[in-house]
């Protein structure tokens, strides 16, 4: 059985399994070819790149309903710079602008300071200003310009236990 972690509405988060597979593999053929490049820097994505996620970092994905998967979050230690966990996110293109992403920030943010880290970083194309705008919400961060990239980092003590910032 899975642990339920959080629900949004009609979406509730937990974590994934390789397991989970099928259903990923199922969300992201619903994903568009534009979307799973700027996830993924290209637009096949297999078990064995799933393997790796999970190998690498905690993950979790937000179910609609009807048991659809409908986005995948992950955050870990994958740049392995001390104090540093990386965020990735894909939000299926129907689901986007739902507060679906943001809800799976929080979550991985306030599980990235719950094993230790002080930094929470995205590293996108400077046009993915979905995901740029996402991640501001979390925090104060700072932004590194690498040519057609961003890197952003948010230090985790500005936001509280949820993974939402914090008040001043």
């Amino acid at each position: 059985m899975h642990q339920l972690l959080s629900t949004t509405d009609a979406t509730r988060i937990r974590a994934a399994t390789l397991a989970d597979w099928p259903l990923i593999e199922t969300f992201h053929r619903s994903c568009s070819e534009q979307a799973l490049y700027r996830r993924w820097g290209r637009t096949q994505i297999d078990r064995r790149d799933i393997e790796r996620l999970l190998h690498h970092s905690s993950c979790w994905i937000a179910l609609h309903a009807t048991d659809e998967v409908i986005a995948l979050g992950s955050a870990g230690p994958v740049s392995r710079q001390p104090g540093v966990f990386d965020l990735g996110l894909q939000v299926a293109d129907v689901h986007q602008r739902r507060g679906i992403g943001l809800a799976l920030a929080r979550h991985a943010a306030a599980h990235a300071r719950s094993q230790g880290a002080h930094t929470l970083s995205v590293y996108a194309e400077a046009s993915n200003l979905p995901m740029l705008g996402l991640v501001r919400h979390l925090g104060h961060p700072t932004e590194i310009r690498e040519g057609a990239y961003v890197e952003v980092r948010v230090p985790l003590s500005g936001t509280d236990p949820d993974g939402s910032p914090a008040l001043s």
